[in-house]
């Protein structure tokens, strides 16, 4: 009896980390020109006033789901455990995919359409558990004939229901394989003194390209601050640039408008102007599809 009582307290334990926090953070492809953001967190306020309701971003390209998971695997990890995110970019909103939350085994939870969005949390942060919402139960009252704003009627409504611990995590509904819908993309390798990466977002204030090659890869390589590194890049198999690169860790090192590389705050490898926009000069974007070779 008593090996139960400690098993019980043990998983208690370890579980205790997973316990919602009251915050409830958003993610769309909406944009701020109207009101659905807005009823969005009219929806969670109108669940709990306790909620502390803050944005990743409303400014995901319409319809880009790869960005949308980009984003999230950016930015959640600096969200203490029990955290919320509600991710809504859904081209496929009314259709048969699934809708879902999933906690991860860093104890955040993400409420989403199954649809990609989850490929870099899943790998990031790992899975613990995944549940289909079950909209019978875990979805705005009488809004059973709205088929186009799921983000409204079902995730920010589940989503604050979670956060506020107005339901448990077990009450959103069955439990579901550890798998979610996945993306393909390059991941980075290092195989005959190239490093091949892929480009998965912009930086898109300064117009800088990041790549998901990171710091320790890009070492494996020998290269360090005042290198000069071969860089090309890919659109799928057409080669957009090719050009030397000096490595540095700040702008101030280069000249206004010179072409440098750089590590940048995530430790990814990236490509910038400085006080320019490389991705307009070169004319390279970013996405799933797009690649990076590196050489010395």
């Amino acid at each position: 009896m008593m090996k139960l009582y400690l098993l019980l307290f043990l998983y208690a334990i370890s579980f205790s980390s997973f316990s919602q926090n009251n915050v409830l953070v958003f993610q769309s492809d909406f944009g701020l020109k109207d009101g659905a953001v807005s009823a969005m967190k009219g929806v969670a306020m109108g669940v709990s006033t306790d909620l502390k309701i803050f944005d990743l971003t409303h400014e995901i390209p319409a319809f880009n789901i790869w960005e949308a998971a980009y984003r999230l695997s950016q930015t959640a990890q600096y969200y203490p455990a029990g955290t919320v995110f509600v991710s809504v970019c859904d081209p496929g909103v009314g259709t048969a995919r699934h809708s879902v939350v999933l906690l991860t085994k860093s104890g955040h939870y993400f409420v989403t359409p199954d649809n990609g969005t989850l490929t870099l949390i899943a790998e990031q942060l790992g899975i613990q558990e995944i549940r289909e919402i079950d909209e019978v139960k875990n979805r705005r009252q009488n809004s059973n004939e709205s088929y186009t704003f799921h983000g409204r009627d079902v995730y920010a409504f589940t989503g604050a229901r979670l956060a506020s611990k107005t339901i448990a995590f077990e009450e959103v509904g069955s439990k579901l394989p550890n798998e979610v819908v996945k993306i393909d993309y390059q991941k980075p390798v290092l195989e005959n003194g190239v490093i091949k990466g892929g480009i998965p977002v912009l930086d898109i204030q300064y117009g800088n390209v990041w790549t998901n090659i990171d710091k320790k890869t890009a070492e494996k390589l020998g290269l360090k601050a005042g290198d000069v590194v071969k860089v090309q890049v890919f659109d799928g198999a057409k080669k957009v640039y090719q050009g030397k690169l000096k490595l540095v860790n700040t702008f101030g090192e280069a000249e206004i408008g010179t072409d440098v590389c750089y590590f940048n705050s995530l430790l990814n490898f990236s490509l910038a102007v400085n006080q320019g926009n490389f991705s307009e000069k070169y004319k390279v974007y970013s996405g799933a599809h797009w690649s990076i070779l590196l050489s010395r």
